[in-house]
C-alpha cells in the first residue's frame, strides 16, 4: 500500500490520508480524514467518499490512551460497515472480523513500539 498525506501529515484534525495499492492483484484504495486528535491521548480517523476495499466498507478507527498506575491503558476501536455489493459483502461477512482484528493488533503493536521508544528516550 502506498500512503499519501496532505500537509497536515495525519497529525491534525481535518488532515487527509490516501491509501492505495493492490491485494492479491485487486486494486484497493481509501481516503481517510482525521476527525479527533488530542495528543498523546486520543486520535480518531474515518473514511470519506466511497472506499474501494475488499472485505469492509466505510470505517471509523481510533485509540484512547489513559494513565493507569505506573503505566497506561490503551483502548483501540475499529467500527466498520460491510461493503454494499456482492461478492464483497459476502467476503466481508466471512473475513471482515479477521481483517479488523489484524488491523487492531497492528495498531496496538505500533502504539506500544512508539511509546516504548519515547519512554526509553526520556530515560537517557
Amino acid at each position: 500500500m502506498q500512503t499519501k498525506l496532505d500537509e497536515g501529515r495525519g497529525n491534525r484534525i481535518g488532515s487527509r490520508i490516501r491509501l492505495a495499492g493492490s491485494v492479491f492483484g485487486v486494486a484497493v484504495s481509501v481516503d481517510e480524514i482525521v476527525t479527533e486528535r488530542s495528543p498523546p491521548h486520543r486520535k480518531v480517523w474515518e473514511t470519506t467518499g466511497v472506499p474501494n476495499l475488499i472485505v469492509i466498507g466505510h470505517y471509523r478507527i481510533g485509540f484512547k490512551l489513559s494513565p493507569h498506575g505506573n503505566g497506561s491503558t490503551l483502548c483501540v476501536f475499529f467500527d466498520y460497515a460491510l461493503p454494499e455489493r456482492a461478492p464483497a459483502r459476502w467476503l466481508g461477512r466471512l473475513f471482515g472480523p479477521y481483517y479488523t482484528r489484524w488491523c487492531t493488533q497492528q495498531m496496538v503493536s505500533a502504539e506500544v513500539k512508539h511509546f516504548t521508544a519515547r519512554s526509553s528516550t526520556r530515560l537517557e
